[in-house]
């Protein structure tokens, strides 16, 4: 048996604005929503990947309240530096960076960390091995 990871489920305090977030900044789309147990669940994927991995995202849940040296997080890759920094500058303006863009020896790359509105952290990256601007090398 090999399986495959398809899904992350999440509970959030405030849906509408999980949904935002995940389109704003993470190019995200609204795949799917129903009535579930009495609220609303919605799926996101980034397009084209709608049957390879999505969000669940559904009402209910708590503030993550992460610590600002907490790395627990989503990562999303983008094509250039200059995209890590855009969506750290924009985030700087919306209060919802949390590590400013910074540079780290391979397979790290260059990065930077937001605060989704269920207090979950989203980091963007260029240069590690994977997604857009992964380099053609194994990971240490």
């Amino acid at each position: 048996m090999r399986p495959t990871l398809t899904h992350l489920a999440l509970h959030v305090p405030d849906l509408d604005a999980c949904v935002a977030f995940y389109t704003e900044f993470c190019g995200m789309q609204v795949i799917h929503q129903r009535a579930g147990k009495g609220a609303r669940i919605v799926w996101m994927a980034e397009p084209g990947k709608e049957h390879e991995f999505i969000f669940v995202i559904m009402p209910g849940g708590q503030d993550r309240c992460l610590a600002e040296d907490d790395y627990s997080h989503f990562g999303f890759a983008v094509a250039s530096r200059e995209q890590v920094d855009e969506v750290a500058a924009k985030a700087q303006l919306d209060g919802c960076l949390v590590w400013s863009p910074r540079d780290e020896p391979y397979p790290v790359g260059y990065y930077c960390g937001l605060r989704d509105p269920a207090g979950n952290y989203v980091e963007f990256s260029y240069g590690q091995p994977l997604g857009p601007g992964s380099q053609a090398m194994p990971i240490p």
